[in-house]
């Protein structure tokens, strides 16, 4: 790995560990709260690719898990992948990957199409991973978690959409696009 690509890891590493420090929005009926830290996912596969979007997750839940307080609320170590929202952090590398992936198979980049792959493969796999584990978890019927899991909907879609705007026009910046197209 190239120095370069090294340090775009650790950048989106780290800059998922500042989401972490906004403190979350805890919701009374379920123990998940709303974070920031799904636009950094959104953004670390939109802007790294599939390959370095994945790494830089990968390496935040090893921090993570090593007992780093990253995750919102101040949470950290081994004890966070066996909660509720373990799901959703077993998602994040996978569905930076896919998101990476898919954007880099865009021909002709447009908002629309940047904002399509965050909605149906970065919220989806997200809600994919996260939902049947909380509900394994919490010990709710599965169709109970998704009812739980509609007040995430509306927050997700401003985070889906704000990532979208961002991966469009840094990409479609001359010299960021060089950078990434190098990267890739």
């Amino acid at each position: 790995m190239k120095t370069r690509d090294m340090t775009y890891v650790a950048l989106f590493a780290a800059a998922m560990g500042a989401l972490g420090l906004i403190p979350p929005i805890p919701l009374s009926f379920t123990p998940v709260p709303i974070t920031l830290q799904t636009l950094g996912v959104l953004l670390a596969g939109g802007l790294l690719g599939a390959r370095l979007g994945f790494i830089s997750m990968a390496t935040f839940l090893l921090i993570v898990a090593a007992g780093m307080p990253l995750l919102s609320g101040g949470r950290g170590g081994m004890s966070v992948f066996v909660g509720p929202s373990a799901g959703y952090l077993f998602g994040y590398p996978l569905t930076a990957m896919i998101v990476g992936y898919l954007i880099t198979r865009i021909d002709q980049l447009s908002l629309k199409k940047v904002l399509f792959v965050n909605l149906t493969a970065g919220v989806f796999l997200l809600y994919l991973f996260g939902i049947p584990v909380q509900s394994f978890i919490m010990d709710l019927p599965l169709v109970e978690t998704i009812k739980i899991s509609l007040v995430y909907i509306p927050g997700d879609l401003i985070k889906a959409t704000l990532a979208s705007y961002l991966v469009y026009k840094l990409r479609k910046a001359p010299a960021i696009a060089r950078q990434l197209q190098q990267a890739s």
